[in-house]
């Protein structure tokens, strides 16, 4: 094992190109609760659009590209098609600095594609996942590593297995958030990882997903962590949207509010918030300045379109800091 890793953080995860269409003419219908909400649109009709545009995508890529900005050397394992959209996928990666050395062109296959419809400040995602062949490249010793999102073929490989090997070889710290598919195939089936884990990073709902309880089911937070506690992980980090964040170390939980800011669209913002968490912490700061730092990062992401726009640098991120000195995460 090298004494000073190459790297501060690799990514492993899907990329894609997202294309956002901002709608007006939709209507929202909930169940009594509001817990649980549907987009609902004319069937059949022509729905007019304010806005088209497209952007570089993906958990892993965001997270790579917002660790990046804020000053990190990182990698990402990536599979990109042989394609115009991975061409534009890894030329991104690249101007945001972020090192092409395990990003995996498959001449064979397009690259990956989302629909994001943007309507009143939420987003509502079509995703579609190329079954990629999963092989973990030889990857150089890095201070941490990010397990995100990846298509349901990751079952039919080792990548498990190769990342639980690379983390007891090289000492690595390992996050995992993990992404719908992940979830849906249940990540209880894979104690390797979690038992590896030093950060466990999901929303809500996510965390009910996991712990299989029922999404619209209103739940104890405190009940909550300690079950994802038990799974493995030594740092669990749950956002909430309006209501903030929490984090535990085990023996404490915390809890971080919001950063007031105007929302254009969601789409990132939860990548930008881990990424700005993790790099709290290679730097040594605690876990509830960690969180500040997230939500920060994650705010300034709610004010533009796609979600590597709003992504900020170090000394923006430090600036902003500055002028919140009274926001702080408290003992919940």
């Amino acid at each position: 094992m090298n004494t000073q890793p190459v790297f501060d953080l690799i990514t492993i995860g899907d990329s894609t190109i997202d294309t956002f269409i901002k709608i007006h003419d939709a209507a929202v219908e909930c169940d009594i609760n509001h817990e649980e909400c549907k987009l609902c649109v004319r069937y059949g009709d022509k729905i007019p659009v304010e806005a088209i545009s497209r952007a570089v995508a993906g958990n892993a890529a965001n997270v790579s590209t917002a660790s990046a900005k804020l000053g990190f050397n990182v990698a990402v394992y990536t599979n990109l098609g042989n394609d115009s959209e991975g061409e534009l996928i890894k030329k991104t990666l690249e101007a945001a600095g972020v090192s092409n050395e395990y990003i995996v062109v498959d001449k064979d296959k397009g690259s990956n594609t989302s629909v994001i419809i943007t309507f009143q400040g939420e987003r509502t995602a079509f995703v579609y996942h190329q079954p990629w062949f999963y092989r973990l490249p030889n990857l150089k010793s890095a201070k941490w590593v990010y397990f995100t999102s990846v298509a349901e073929t990751f079952i039919d490989s080792n990548l498990v297995d190769e990342i639980a090997h690379y983390i007891d070889k090289t000492g690595a710290r390992l996050a995992f958030s993990p992404g719908t598919l992940q979830i849906k195939t249940n990540i209880k089936r894979y104690p390797k990882t979690l038992e590896r884990c030093e950060l466990l990073a999901c929303n809500l709902e996510e965390a009910k997903r996991i712990l299989e309880i029922d999404v619209t089911e209103s739940v104890d937070t405190h009940d909550l962590i300690s079950k994802l506690h038990l799974l493995g992980p030594k740092i669990i980090l749950v956002t909430d949207g309006e209501e903030g964040s929490y984090a535990s170390d085990g023996m404490h939980v915390f809890k971080a509010g919001i950063f007031p800011t105007q929302i254009v669209e969601k789409t990132g913002a939860g990548d930008a918030y881990c990424a700005a968490f993790i790099s709290a912490l290679i730097l040594g700061e605690t876990l509830k300045e960690a969180m500040i730092w997230g939500t920060i990062n994650a705010a300034n992401t709610l004010r533009y379109i796609g979600p590597q726009n709003g992504q900020m640098s170090r000394d923006q991120l430090m600036r902003y800091r500055k002028t919140v000195p009274e926001m702080v995460a408290r003992d919940f």
